[in-house]
């Protein structure tokens, strides 16, 4: 058998051949080249040339950091602290004038000025928001003639002799008297008059305009209808019948700008069950338009709509088997808006610094309709809404289809009826009234009394 050996080491160099020699490194190789190598040291010239290029960047950074700097224009710190300050201590005042008229009595108008002048004093003491920025003027109509008092302007009223007379006051129909005392008061000089007039009912009612009227007893004291003068124009007409130490800014929807974006959005919950649209332009032309044009000297506001399907709302809502209905209470409020699902934010008319509104109509789906809204008392809501301050309103709109025995065939597309939009939209009003912290109340309580307040049509009286 042949054996397989190695070949000795000695014939492998036959491999090469007999004239060719394996390659070799010599044992010290130099590492460069000796005729490229310099031979002395560096002189001043590479010295030179480096204090060169670090002074040429030393001279040219200023002009760098010129070239690339923000100017920032000094403040004036002392000066904003002083006219913040001065803000803070002198109050925004605007000139008031009042006028009392007073019918079938036979008193001195200088002396009822005093008097009227000295309770307004009381008034403004604690808040002095009218402070001394006012004036008032007296007449006292007796049929024949009539009595003028003092008054420390010239912006005097310029109302005639005879133009109100008792037989006014006599039906108890408050809006025929409140357009008749429009008829003669007229607005002319923007004053807020005060008419006290004698007869056999008594009463008290703050018109829509600027002016109310009181009737008293013939033996009622005159000093009594002063207190009540002074306090419905402090009170009712410079602040608005709203209680004192209600914080205000939290109920103020204006924006910085001066404009409202008043957002009105229909939520369908979930179209699978129905679809729901409505009639937006009649209701804008019949109910929000008036409102906007008594709010046109406050604000600039603008109305947009807009229909959203796929809007269930975040909060739950159990069923409550005595009112055969779904209920969500109070406690839910805080997560009724779903801000994930209502794309409400979609307005480009509020540009700058606007304020945007948002009042929602939610239309809950068959599995949790009808729903209704349980007030803390246990009682259920009668608007079926609610409001978030700075946010807007929602008011939930259960369909008819929600009633167990009605003839309702789910469609396409609904309608909603154009009663229950009223209403709905009469509600917003209301809401809106709250977000600028009015009471939405037809009676003022005061010290000396109770006050009717007639309601405007508009939602806002012109006071």
């Amino acid at each position: 058998m042949a054996e397989i050996s190695e070949a000795p080491d000695s014939d492998s160099s036959k491999l090469f051949g007999s004239d060719s020699k394996a390659p070799q490194r010599p044992d010290s190789e130099p590492e460069f080249d000796p005729k490229l190598m310099r031979k002395t040291k560096p002189g001043l010239k590479r010295l030179f040339l480096t204090f060169s290029v670090l002074f040429s960047f030393l001279l040219g950074f200023p002009f760098l950091w010129k070239s690339v700097e923000i100017y920032r224009s000094p403040l004036p710190f002392r000066e904003i602290d002083s006219l913040s300050t001065q803000l803070r201590s002198d109050t925004l005042l605007f000139p008031l004038h009042f006028h009392a008229l007073f019918v079938g009595f036979d008193s001195d108008p200088d002396r009822l000025r005093w008097s009227i002048l000295s309770e307004i004093t009381k008034l403004t003491s604690q808040n002095p928001k009218c402070s001394d920025n006012y004036t008032l003027s007296v007449t006292v109509d007796l049929g024949s003639r009539c009595l003028r008092g003092r008054t420390s302007s010239p912006h005097s009223s310029s109302y005639q002799c005879g133009s109100v007379t008792g037989g006014d006051f006599v039906q108890n129909d408050d809006v025929a008297v409140d357009e008749r005392l429009a008829s003669v008061f007229g607005g002319k000089n923007n004053e807020y008059s005060m008419a006290v007039v004698k007869g056999v009912s008594e009463r008290a009612v703050v018109g829509k305009y600027r002016h109310a009227w009181m009737v008293v007893g013939d033996g009622s004291d005159v000093e009594m209808a002063v207190v009540k003068v002074a306090e419905v124009l402090i009170k009712v007409f410079i602040n608005g019948g709203r209680e004192e130490g209600l914080i205000r800014n939290e109920f103020m929807p204006v924006g910085a700008d001066g404009k409202i974006v008043l957002s009105f959005n229909l939520l369908n919950a979930d179209p699978h069950d129905w679809v729901y649209d409505w009639d937006f332009e009649k209701i804008d032309d019949t109910l929000l338009t008036p409102m906007i044009e008594a709010l046109g000297p406050v604000a600039n506001i603008s109305v947009e709509s807009q229909v959203l399907y796929h809007t269930p709302k975040a909060s739950f809502s159990y069923w409550n088997q005595k009112l055969e209905s779904y209920v969500f209470s109070t406690k839910d409020l805080p997560f009724f808006v779903n801000s994930n699902e209502w794309h409400l934010d979609t307005s480009i008319a509020a540009g700058g610094r606007s304020k945007i509104l948002q009042f929602a109509v939610y239309v809950p789906s068959a599995k949790e309709c009808p729903l209704l809204l349980q007030l803390p008392n246990g009682e259920i809501s009668k608007t079926n809404g609610f409001i978030s301050p700075m946010w807007g309103g929602v008011i939930v709109w259960n369909p008819q289809g929600c009633l167990r025995d009605s003839e309702f065939k789910p469609s396409a597309k609904n309608i909603i009826p154009i009663q229950d939009l009223e209403n709905m939209f009469e509600v917003f009003i209301g809401q809106f009234r709250q977000l600028f912290g009015f009471k939405s109340l037809n009676v003022y309580t005061g010290a000396s009394g109770d006050w009717n307040l007639l309601p405007s049509e508009r939602g806002f009286t012109e006071w």
